[in-house]
């Protein structure tokens, strides 16, 4: 084991990937020469060339039309998009094209793509850079969607995700990037669709993903202080497929359930996890399902108001006290 932080973690996954499999490639705006907007990629081209590492147009749409001709061509491509806002031009690749390549040619053909995109707040960035849009793609049939929630999370779920036949949109938390963790220095692998229980607890059970995990441990550990409540926190890893199973199993030990995630509340993610809840644990409930998320504006980004607008332990610890209080 070693310390790593998200970043590292994420590039050493790529280099061995690209080491032991000489059809993963990578491509992106500034991937190659530069090593990627957060440096993700750095020193992949000076290790495997440029015919490997491409370097691509400001082409957000040809980035991933690019991939999906690779991938069915016997390649596996890993394409890096700057940030969140910027996949929206190429929405119409991924949700009719990649995500339904399977399903188009009966089985004969799959598109075995990574889609690597920093996602979320934090970090004082302009509009179009912070969206949490998981929802949108999780609404897309053929497509998995993946957000780790720390540096050992990346390293085991990057390697499943390159490794998966099918196109998976890998969403990184990008406040977390410089965070550092334990990882191990042998290649490992997370399975896809597998939530993961991340802190043990009786009375209440915290759904989240991505950049809210760390805030709901750090809320639990503050609840079970001042009040003495014990709080599971599940980590969904996968958004889709989404392990519905782990979820039920802890809801109906605790009996409540409280959601947090950092998108929207309309139309957000949550509002599935919370459905999914009631059809399978509502007669063990004792309370109303909790939901806290972000508001229905746009994202405010580069401004004080970042701080207003995302989630919270002050809103958290506040929701989960009134559902504990129900």
């Amino acid at each position: 084991m070693s310390e790593m932080t998200m970043l590292q973690a994420i590039n050493s996954t790529l280099h061995e990937a690209m080491e032991n499999d000489g059809t993963v490639m990578v491509l992106g705006e500034d991937v190659g020469k530069n090593g990627g907007v957060f440096r993700a990629t750095d020193r992949l081209q000076e290790r495997f060339g440029e015919d490997r590492v491409v370097d691509t147009p400001l082409a957000e749409a040809g980035i991933i039309g690019s991939s999906i001709g690779l991938a069915v061509n016997g390649f596996k491509p890993v394409a890096e998009i700057q940030f969140a806002g910027f996949l929206y031009p190429a929405f119409d690749q991924i949700a009719s094209q990649a995500a339904r390549f399977r399903l188009r040619s009966a089985g004969s053909y799959t598109v075995p793509m990574v889609i690597r995109v920093p996602f979320s707040g934090g970090i004082r960035a302009p509009e179009l850079h912070s969206d949490s849009f998981e929802a949108l793609f999780a609404h897309t049939p053929g497509l998995k969607v993946i957000v780790p929630s720390d540096p050992h999370e990346a390293r085991g779920l990057l390697n499943s995700a390159i490794d998966d036949p099918d196109p998976v949109l890998f969403l990184e938390p990008m406040r977390y990037y410089r965070t550092k963790g334990e990882v191990s220095e042998e290649p490992y692998s997370i399975p896809l669709g597998e939530a993961r229980v991340a802190r043990e607890g009786e009375d209440v059970s915290v759904v989240s993903w991505g950049p809210t995990v760390p805030l709901a441990l750090e809320a639990a550990a503050e609840i079970e202080q001042s009040r003495g409540a014990s709080v599971e926190v599940i980590d969904v890893r996968t958004v889709s497929p989404l392990d519905r199973e782990t979820i039920a199993a802890s809801v109906e030990k605790t009996g409540r359930a409280v959601v947090v995630h950092e998108a929207v509340k309309t139309g957000g993610f949550g509002a599935e996890v919370a459905t999914g809840i009631m059809e399978t644990a509502f007669l063990r409930l004792e309370a109303p399902v909790g939901r806290v998320c972000g508001y229905d504006t746009p994202y405010p980004g580069a401004v004080q108001a970042e701080n207003e607008w995302m989630p919270d332990t002050v809103r958290l610890i506040a929701e989960i006290e009134s559902v504990l209080d129900y």
